[in-house]
C-alpha cells in the first residue's frame, strides 16, 4: 500500500508539536532531577534537543509568537536545571 501523501500533523500544527515537545522535555528534566543518573540526563538532553528543533520549526512558520517565546523561556530554564543535574552526576 502506498503511504498517504498528506503532511504529518507535526508539519500542519507546528505550535502543537512544540507544546508537546516542551512538555515531554519538562518531564524528562524532572525525571533527571529526581533520579540524577547519566542515562536520565542524556534522555533529558535529547528531549530538549527535539523541543528546540520544534521551536525552530514553529518560528519558521511564524506561529503564535507569544507562545513560542514562553516555550523558549521554559526551554532555557530546563537547560539550566539539567546543567545543574549533570554537574551533580559528574561529581
Amino acid at each position: 500500500m502506498a503511504k498517504d501523501s498528506k503532511p504529518s500533523w507535526k508539519k500542519e500544527h507546528p505550535n502543537t508539536f512544540l507544546g508537546n515537545s516542551v512538555q515531554k522535555a519538562n518531564r524528562s528534566v524532572k525525571q533527571a532531577m529526581s533520579h540524577p543518573e547519566e542515562m536520565a540526563v542524556e534522555h533529558a538532553f535529547n528531549s530538549i534537543s527535539r523541543a528546540e528543533n520544534a521551536l525552530s520549526n514553529a518560528e519558521q512558520h511564524n506561529e503564535h509568537m507569544d507562545t513560542i517565546e514562553q516555550n523558549k523561556e521554559q526551554l532555557n530554564r530546563m537547560k539550566q536545571q539539567l546543567k545543574a543535574v549533570q554537574e551533580k552526576v559528574e561529581e
